[in-house]
């Protein structure tokens, strides 16, 4: 504005007048001078910048959490990056909307948003565009029999109304079914899962499992020793842990670098595990392990 008045050629005097009456009406509304202003600017940049650094800190601690949800939807006839890369969505969403006052911690808040973006990406059955009228029809001959004859209609009833031969009744009535998770609540306290109820039978003897829990825990005493980078892409991409192996690009997609880089990361942390003291701690247990089976 100084310069402004010493230069008539660039600024007409009324413009002038009339900046200045605007930047006037500016302080009165601030009700704060330049100077200060400019430092509360800086001082929320700093704060927005501390916000930013504790959402990837977030996000980066929790990056496993997306793997064990992902490897769920493993050979469905998907794109496991893909998955991987919805589960990282799905992260970020819980990150951006948590709300840590209501009590709850942000592992379970997680789990469900990562949960609900990969199935809405990864369900396992697509239905085309043009079935929906169709399913929605049958469903709705289906619901109006149940109230009418008392019981669940069978598929030549539901073919007979719907004037659809039975084949393509029984079609599309599978098309329109839901995949039922093993994660959902059973019982009126819903404290159980539907997939505690399911045998594993690939259970193994109790001494082999403690042989294994014992082994698996000196393993992770091994790996605390490196760092958290280093650690997860070992466990990553020997599958530690989960029994999956992920190539360099899987786990690159997953902590956002190059394969090269985790190429790196790897060959550096296997180099610290051939050290000696490391060695040591696991070489004696397999020792240990073979005298007992002599």
């Amino acid at each position: 504005l100084k310069n402004s008045k010493n230069s008539n050629s660039q600024f007409d005097p009324d413009d002038v007048l009339v900046m200045q009456e605007e930047m006037s009406g500016l302080r009165g509304l601030i009700l704060e001078s330049p100077e200060e202003l400019d430092a509360r600017l800086k001082s929320i940049a700093i704060v927005f910048e501390e916000y930013d650094q504790a959402k990837r800190d977030l996000s980066g601690g929790n990056l496993r959490l997306v793997v064990s949800i992902a490897k769920k939807y493993r050979n469905r006839g998907l794109p496991f990056l893909d998955i991987i890369q919805e589960g990282n969505t799905g992260l970020m969403r819980a990150v951006d909307k948590y709300e840590y006052r209501r009590g709850y911690k942000f592992s379970t808040y997680a789990t469900w948003s990562i949960t609900r973006a990969i199935a809405d990406h990864a369900r396992t059955i697509r239905v085309p565009v043009h079935m929906i009228e169709t399913m929605s029809k049958l469903r709705g001959i289906q619901k109006r029999l149940l109230q009418e004859i008392g019981r669940e209609p069978t598929l030549e009833e539901i073919a007979v109304i719907a004037d659809m031969s039975i084949d393509e009744t029984k079609r599309v009535m599978k098309i329109s079914r839901h995949p039922i998770s093993l994660d959902r609540p059973v019982g009126e306290s819903e404290d159980s899962q539907f997939g505690d109820f399911i045998e594993d039978k690939r259970q193994h003897a109790p001494s082999e499992s403690a042989t294994s829990e014992m082994l698996r825990s000196r393993i992770n005493d091994v790996l605390k020793t490196l760092t958290y980078r280093e650690r997860e892409i070992l466990k990553l991409r020997y599958g530690i842990g989960d029994g999956y192996t992920y190539t360099l690009e899987e786990v690159g997609r997953i902590f956002k670098v190059t394969r090269e880089r985790v190429r790196q990361v790897e060959s550096k942390a296997i180099r610290k595990l051939q050290h000696p003291v490391r060695r040591r701690r696991l070489s004696s247990f397999i020792d240990q392990n073979d005298q007992n089976e002599d």
